[in-house]
C-alpha cells in the first residue's frame, strides 16, 4: 500500500507540473487578452486540453495516494512538482536548462532522506469533531494572519512569503479534507462522499490556496514564495497527519538526518528559483 502511495504520489506530481508546463506553452501562443476570449481562444489549442487533463490527472492521482498511504508521506512527495516542472516545462517551451536545474538532485535526496527517516506511517481515514475542530481554527487562522500580515507590510519579499505561507497551509488542509473524503467514498459509496462535509471542505480550501498562490506570486519575487509554499506545505502536513489521523513519524536520532533533508530540499528549492526567467513560465 505504501509502494503504491508513493506511485501514485509521483504520478500526481509529474502530471500537475506537465499539466502547467502545457498550459503555460498554449498561453505562449495566443494574443494576448483576457476574460472568455482568451478562453476560448486556450480551447481551441489541443496542448491547453493537454494541460487540464494534467491538472486533472493530478487531482486523481493525489486522491489514490491519500487513499493508500498516510497524509504525512503523501504530501512531501509532492515537492518534486518543481523539479518536474523544471524537466517538463525547458524542453517543452524550447527553453535551455538553466544551471541551476542540477539543483534537482538535492530536492530528489533530500525527499528521499526526509521519508526514509522519518517512515510515516498510519492507515486511518477518519477523524472525530474534536480533532478537526481546532485543525480548522489553526489552519484558518494562520491562513487569515498571513494575508492580513501581508497587508500590513508592504515588503515584496515579506509580502510573498506571508502569501507563500497562507498556501501551503491551504494546500495541506485540502489534502487532509481529500484523504477523509476519498476514505468516505472508498468505505462507504459516493452518497456518503457527497453528504460528507469534508467533500465540500476541500473544494472550498482548495480554491482558496489557488487563489493565494496567484496572489503570492504577483506580489513579489518566486525566490521567496516558492520556498515558503513547498517546505510549508510538507511541513503542515506532516502535522496534520499526525494530529488528525494519529499517523506516527520516528523520533529520537532519526531527527538529524531527517532536518539533514529538509535543509537539502530547501537548499535545493533555492537553488532552482534562482532560474525566475525560467520558472516564471513553469510555476504558478
Amino acid at each position: 500500500m505504501l509502494v503504491l502511495a508513493v506511485f501514485f504520489a509521483v504520478l500526481g506530481a509529474a502530471s500537475n507540473a506537465a499539466g502547467t508546463a502545457f498550459q503555460r506553452k498554449a498561453a505562449s501562443e495566443v494574443a494576448s487578452g483576457g476574460g472568455w476570449r482568451l478562453l476560448r481562444q486556450l480551447a481551441r489549442k489541443p496542448v491547453w486540453l493537454l494541460g487540464i487533463a494534467g491538472v486533472v490527472g493530478a487531482a486523481l492521482f493525489q486522491a489514490l495516494a491519500l487513499v493508500n498511504g498516510p497524509l504525512a508521506l503523501v504530501q512531501p512527495v509532492f515537492v518534486l512538482e518543481l523539479p518536474f516542472a523544471l524537466l517538463i516545462g525547458v524542453p517543452l517551451l524550447h527553453r535551455r536548462l538553466p544551471r541551476e536545474g542540477w539543483a534537482v538532485a538535492a530536492v530528489v535526496v533530500g525527499l528521499v532522506a526526509v521519508l526514509g527517516a522519518a517512515a510515516p506511517a498510519g492507515a486511518r481515514t477518519d477523524a472525530p469533531m474534536t480533532r478537526w475542530i481546532p485543525v480548522l481554527v489553526g489552519c484558518l487562522g494562520a491562513m487569515a494572519l498571513a494575508v492580513v500580515a501581508s497587508r500590513v507590510n508592504q515588503s515584496p519579499l515579506f509580502r510573498a512569503a506571508a502569501l507563500g505561507s497562507a498556501a501551503a497551509v491551504g494546500n495541506a488542509l485540502t489534502a487532509a479534507l481529500l484523504k477523509s473524503a476519498t476514505g468516505t467514498l472508498a468505505d462507504d459509496g459516493f452518497t456518503a462522499f457527497l453528504a460528507s462535509w469534508q467533500t465540500y471542505g476541500f473544494a472550498v480550501t482548495g480554491v482558496a490556496a489557488v487563489l493565494l498562490l496567484e496572489n503570492a506570486l504577483q506580489a513579489g519575487p518566486l525566490a521567496a514564495s516558492q520556498p515558503a509554499l513547498t517546505i510549508g506545505d510538507a511541513a503542515v502536513s506532516l502535522l496534520l497527519g499526525v494530529v488528525v489521523f494519529e499517523e506516527s513519524v520516528r523520533g529520537g536520532w532519526w531527527v538529524v538526518p531527517e532536518l539533514a533533508g529538509v535543509a537539502l530540499i530547501a537548499w535545493g528549492v533555492r537553488e532552482l528559483t534562482r532560474a525566475v526567467p525560467h520558472l516564471r513560465d513553469l510555476t504558478g
